[in-house]
Parts: structure tokens; sequence; C-alpha cells
């Protein structure tokens, strides 16, 4: 199944995920809209080691990255097979595998539109967390006196 992100489009298996069609495609128009952090479709995860870089994608929170290293370390295995399981997620945005960057950099990302696309989810969820975060920071007025504690 194909769905429409920021900056293209990534194909789900849907055969990975027990939710209808129209639930899923609705759930990443919301992420795409800015609405939605996390998605809460019940997932079908594979055994083994991919399985487990899955269940350590999915952890990551909206808006923050990890590097592949991170997740090695987690998982008491080396940061390559982290990078080609990443490679194999077949649920890609739903297990967000673009949240998992090299050291040194991006890195790949296996999705059609490749590191581009994956700069593009990345660089969404950053500019909807800002505008989250200032939509709920308090204001002041300039005239008003700082609060005690305040400079």
């Amino acid at each position: 199944m194909s769905l429409a992100v920021p900056g293209g489009e990534l194909v789900v298996d849907a055969a990975y995920v027990d939710a209808p069609a129209e639930e899923i495609r609705r759930q990443a128009r919301e992420y795409g809209a800015g609405t939605r952090e996390s998605f809460d479709l019940p997932l079908r995860y594979p055994g083994g080691f991919l399985g487990r870089v899955m269940g350590a994608m999915a952890a990551i929170p909206y808006g923050e990255t990890r590097t592949y290293g991170d997740l090695a370390a987690d998982l008491d295995n080396a940061p390559q097979p982290v990078g080609a399981a990443c490679g194999r997620n077949p649920v890609p945005l739903l297990v967000p595998c673009h949240r998992v960057v090299a050291a040194d950099g991006l890195g790949g990302f296996s999705a059609d539109g490749g590191p581009e696309l994956k700069r593009r989810l990345l660089d969404h969820e950053r500019s909807a967390s800002v505008q989250t975060t200032l939509a709920d920071a308090p204001t002041t007025d300039a005239g008003d006196p700082p609060a005690d504690g305040e400079p």
C-alpha cells in the first residue's frame, strides 16, 4: 500500500498491519498534517533480529533521532546489521526507520526517494515539533514586569 507523506510516498506492507487500509491512510494524513506524532495501529512484528530492531525503532520519539550505533548498543549488536534491518523495515513511517541516522550524517533510506525523503520526514517532524512547542508556550505582555524568578 502506498502512503502519501511529506515530500513523497512510502510503500507499507499492509500484511504487517492489523487495520483497515483507510485507517492506515487516515493516520498517515494526520501525520502529514502535523496533528499526529505516533501511530496507534496494531502491527505484526516479524520474529528474530528484524523484529527486535523494529521494536527499538518504534520507541524513538517523534522529532528525535538515534544513530545506528545507539540502536546497536541497545540491542547488543553492531551498527551494520542494525542498518541492514532498518532497510528491511516492511512498515516505514509506522515504525520510524527514518529516525535512525548515521553517526556522521543522515545515512541511507531504502524507500523510494532515498535519503532526500528521509531528510524531508525529519524536517517535517522538527517543524511540527517547534510549532507545537511555540503554540504551548506561555506568552507575556512586553509591558508586564517579569514573574518571580524570571530575569
